[in-house]
Parts: structure tokens; C-alpha cells; sequence
């Protein structure tokens, strides 16, 4: 990553480079510069989603659903990929429904869409798993039951 970061410098000064080495410092762990160049992001929409990452990748969650929420409202409508980076911090979140609800809308336009595929069989487990093992536990005792009546 050293050597990535000295190619960087090597660039022109624009936002781009700061995004990277934003990238570069959170990978790096070095606090200090991540926050250096946190202060160095704009308003615009790649540096705003630079930042989303960054919150989605430290586990700030909240903080990245805001920032693609704000996106996708003020401007952006048609970047639907976005709906899956959302759904995927109400999944981290452990707000399966409303993620379920948040990735329909991407499902809409690409059902064939792995990742959004995976990502709603996950949020359906984690809704609906509960339930299911309480119904696997009736059938094993039906089971058991109608074996011991049988062995009876």
C-alpha cells in the first residue's frame, strides 16, 4: 500500500486523489490521515459516496444509510444500485424487513441480480428462521411421536 500511496502523490491534486488516498488511510489505519482527508471531501457525489463506503467499512452503518438515502433523494434516482447498498446496511443493522423492502426496488429493474438475490434469501432467513425452526421442532416431535405410537 506504500508503494500505492506514492504513486498517488505522484498525480495531479483533484478530488480523485483525495478519495484515494482516503481509501488508502482507512486501509492503512492511520487515523490521522484518514481524518485529514475526510476534511478534504466534498459535497459532490463521488465524494459522497467515498464516505458512505468508508462509514459502511468502519461499521458505521446508520451514518452510510444516511449519506445513500441523501443521495438517492436529492439527485440521484437513477443510480438503483445504490437501494442494494442501502438494503445492505438495514441487513447489518438487523432491519431485515425494511432492507427486504429497500432492495425490491433494485430487484424490479435486475431480478437476475446475484448479489440482490443472495442478499434477500438472507434477509428472508433471518426474518423467517425463528418460525421455521419452531416448525422443524413440530415435525421432529410429530416424528418422534408417531414412531413411539408405532413401536407401541
Amino acid at each position: 500500500y506504500k508503494e500505492a500511496e506514492e504513486e498517488i502523490l505522484k498525480g495531479p491534486q483533484v478530488p480523485l486523489q483525495t478519495r484515494l488516498l482516503f481509501h488508502l488511510a482507512h486501509k492503512l489505519n492511520d487515523e490521522d490521515k484518514l481524518m485529514k482527508h475526510h476534511g478534504k471531501l466534498k459535497t459532490c457525489v463521488e465524494d459522497q459516496l467515498s464516505l458512505a463506503s468508508i462509514h459502511y467499512l468502519r461499521s458505521h452503518f446508520q451514518e452510510a444509510t444516511d449519506i445513500y438515502k441523501r443521495v438517492l433523494l436529492e439527485e440521484n434516482r437513477d443510480y438503483l444500485a445504490l437501494n442494494v447498498y442501502v438494503a445492505l446496511c438495514y441487513y447489518k443493522l438487523d432491519y431485515y424487513d425494511v432492507s427486504l423492502e429497500v432492495l425490491q426496488v433494485y430487484l424490479q429493474a435486475h431480478p437476475d441480480s446475484v448479489v440482490a438475490v443472495n442478499l434477500k434469501a438472507c434477509n428472508i432467513f433471518r426474518l423467517y428462521n425463528g418460525q421455521v425452526k419452531i416448525c422443524l421442532a413440530w415435525r421432529v416431535r410429530l416424528c418422534d411421536c408417531r414412531r413411539q405410537r408405532q413401536s407401541s
